[in-house]
């Protein structure tokens, strides 16, 4: 690993931390440097707030330093007027010379204006740094911008013999066959606390009444998403109750409420995609899908997803719902307390 690798590494390692507090903006972490030391580092904290250069700036008490620094940064730094100012102006009205970028951003508002914007203030720009792995990071950022739909994950839990569940119909008293154990839960709820958006399918919400919200771990609670064509599901269940901003997809025009939005929808029409059209008009980069069968399904016949996470319990029933098949082997394997969870990416064209 070469001197700059060991740098924009570092701030990979600064930008991770803001997962879950910054999007939609991507994670960006920001890293100076003077005869091979560091002066000052930063990262982009919460949305709306200082982005990485700043704070990095801002970490340097000396700042006459700055004219003889080098800037390193993991995403091009941004060139607009958004929630704060252009980072490029800072960087060029404290005279830092050097700059290096891990790689380009994406966004139609930048996508180079901002090295444009250095290269011709007459600062040294050297970009394309440990490219893969800056853009592995902001997955969900550049999938929005390139992809124009949010970054999916399929998530759900399956028995040894690959089933979801026993079969219920909503007359059941039966509870959700609970597969996954309580460490598998406390993980699920923090990839919760990482993504923008939750949904599940109307059988989900009708049989489970699920929460959807995060309560084994600290953190925010995602956008709750659903569907129900024909307002079925009662409005006492937990997706009502108004706790934190919620999403009903329907072929109904129904008033919404605070933090309980009804979106009318043509069912007869391809629902998915109507529904990611939806999202990233409300700038909604990542969105984790935990069921049922039938809507997980559904993205995966579509071609509509990037990674699954799927945890396998040993326990076996024999018959019920069949858990989804994906065709990708799996990228890791690992062991949470007993539970097999296994991560998939999906090579698409």
């Amino acid at each position: 690993m070469n001197i700059h690798e060991t740098y924009i590494k570092r701030c990979l390692e600064l930008a991770a931390k803001g997962l879950g507090n910054v999007a939609p903006n991507p994670m960006v972490g920001s890293v100076i440097v003077l005869d091979g030391n560091i002066i000052g580092e930063g990262f982009h904290q919460q949305y709306g707030q200082a982005h990485a250069e700043v704070n990095a700036v801002n970490s340097v008490e000396n700042k006459d330093l700055l004219k003889k620094a080098t800037l390193y940064v993991n995403l091009e730094p941004c060139s607009h007027f958004g929630k704060t100012p252009p980072c490029a102006d800072l960087i060029i009205e404290h005279k830092i010379p050097y700059v290096v970028i891990g790689t380009i951003d994406s966004n139609s508002m930048v996508c180079g204006r901002g090295i444009e914007k250095l290269v011709k203030a007459g600062i040294d720009v050297k970009t394309g740094v440990l490219e893969n792995e800056c853009k592995e990071l902001n997955k969900r950022f550049f999938t929005y911008h390139e992809k124009k739909r949010p970054y999916i994950i399929l998530k759900w839990a399956q028995t040894a013999d690959g089933f979801v569940d026993a079969k219920r119909t909503e007359d059941s008293t039966e509870k959700a066959l609970q597969i996954s154990n309580s460490d598998s839960k406390k993980l699920l709820h923090k990839w919760r606390s990482e993504e923008q958006a939750i949904m599940v399918g109307t059988n989900t919400a009708l049989l489970d009444n699920p929460s959807l919200t995060v309560r084994e771990v600290q953190g925010k609670n995602p956008l709750r998403i659903t569907f129900d064509k024909w307002l079925r599901i009662p409005t006492e269940f937990h997706l009502f109750d108004k706790s934190t901003p919620t999403l009903i997809f329907t072929a109904n025009s129904v008033p919404s409420e605070t933090n309980l939005e009804y979106v009318t929808i043509d069912f007869e029409k391809d629902i998915i995609l109507q529904v990611l059209a939806e999202l990233y008009k409300r700038n909604i980069q990542s969105l984790i899908v935990e069921g049922g069968s039938q809507v997980l399904n559904s993205f995966i016949d579509e071609g509509l997803w990037d990674e699954a996470r799927v945890f396998i319990s040993d326990q076996k029933i024999e018959k019920g719902l069949h858990a989804p098949v994906l065709k990708e082997n799996p990228i890791s394997k690992q062991n949470i307390s007993g539970d097999k969870l296994m991560i998939y990416l999906h090579l698409q064209p």
